[in-house]
């Protein structure tokens, strides 16, 4: 061990040690049982968020709140989604209300093939089934880089998108004014690798029916960033005119900073992150709060505003977040629950004293 790192290591140890104590156990069985997050959580000593109003750590989960229909599907019981989608009004919430059950399709599909079996004239359950396997393919595909993903996962990943590609065809003709299937085919565009002309297609057909459909401007702002079919010009340009157009819109402009700020972290300093965090805002407290968006959106503000050095509205946007760190922001990473926490930690240091 160098001498630099001595002094780092004997924190470690003595932190170690007086948590060993608090829990009533040894230093070795606290080494022994200590998660990675844990670990750096101890490390960092964080300060004790409840001063500023907030849920102790122990409280955070990253899971969303289970609503009573994915609550009943997990049970085998298709019946209460069939009637919360027979409701076809309020396009964003259906998405994201699609998106909830077909999670749980993905990892355990009975009760859907129950659901197609005994309703079959129930086109809900092919809009559901459409989505379903598009998040299959992802799952099977995996969240690492590419060059850490084996051909077998690409393969597996292929197969399910073409299963997906059928389905979400046969959802658009079976119900003509839903934007959702056309969400699917917008969010498997990346992975199919579908040129410009023909995703430009599927895009004209989701906002001919939603022209601000939230899901799916999120799922286009990634086919168009650098990484997938696109660039930083392209990614920004689309951000920043459906923001213009649309004030449910308005994280998009932050969700491209937050995507270009992986290479470049000096987007923070572009001085209109600071106008387009208070347009953010300006939603959030308006009709955005009751949005079935709002929590990923007041989660980006948070990380936002924390990059931008607002500690004290940070923290007020963690207060409202509450205990869920089930935006896509937070499992952009592999400790999601992790990086909420040090994040959240980070506010309230910085921030004004309670």
């Amino acid at each position: 061990m160098s001498l630099l790192s001595l002094p780092r290591e004997i924190r470690l140890m003595r932190a170690l040690s007086k948590e060993a104590k608090r829990r009533g156990i040894s230093y070795d069985e606290l080494s022994a049982t200590i998660s990675t997050e844990e670990l750096v959580l101890l490390e960092g000593k964080q300060p004790d968020v409840r001063r500023w109003g907030l849920f102790p750590d122990e409280e955070i989960t990253v899971a969303a709140p289970e609503s009573r229909t994915v609550a009943a599907v997990r049970a085998g019981d298709w019946r209460p989604a069939a009637a919360a989608l027979a409701e076809r009004t309020d396009w964003d919430r259906r998405a994201a209300e699609v998106e909830a059950l077909a999670e749980v399709a993905a990892e355990d599909n009975s009760w859907l093939r129950t659901w197609r079996a005994q309703a079959p004239g129930d086109v809900n359950a092919l809009v559901v089934q459409a989505q379903a396997l598009v998040r299959l393919a992802w799952n099977r595909r995996g969240s690492a880089r590419a060059s850490d993903t084996s051909p077998e996962q690409f393969a597996a990943f292929r197969r399910a998108l073409i299963d997906a590609h059928k389905a979400a065809e046969l959802a658009c003709d079976a119900v003509p004014e839903d934007p959702t299937p056309w969400l699917s085919l917008v969010t498997m565009a990346r992975g199919l690798q579908v040129g410009h002309e023909r995703f430009r297609q599927w895009w004209a057909g989701l906002v001919a029916r939603a022209p601000a459909h939230r899901a799916g401007h999120d799922q286009a702002l990634q086919y168009w960033c650098a990484k997938w079919a696109g660039s930083d010009e392209q990614m920004f340009g689309f951000a920043e005119a459906a923001a213009a157009n649309h004030p449910a819109l308005s994280s998009l402009p932050l969700q491209a900073a937050y995507e270009a700020s992986t290479k470049n972290p000096k987007v923070w300093l572009d001085r209109r992150i600071h106008q387009q965090t208070d347009a953010l805002l300006a939603w959030l407290s308006g009709d955005g709060a009751t949005s079935p968006y709002a929590r990923t959106d007041r989660s980006i503000a948070a990380l936002v505003l924390l990059e931008t050095k607002r500690y004290d509205q940070a923290v007020e946007q963690f207060r409202h977040v509450g205990r869920h760190a089930d935006a896509w922001i937070w499992h952009d990473d592999e400790f999601p629950r992790l990086k909420f926490l040090l994040a959240r930690g980070e506010a309230c240091r910085r921030a004004r004293r309670p």
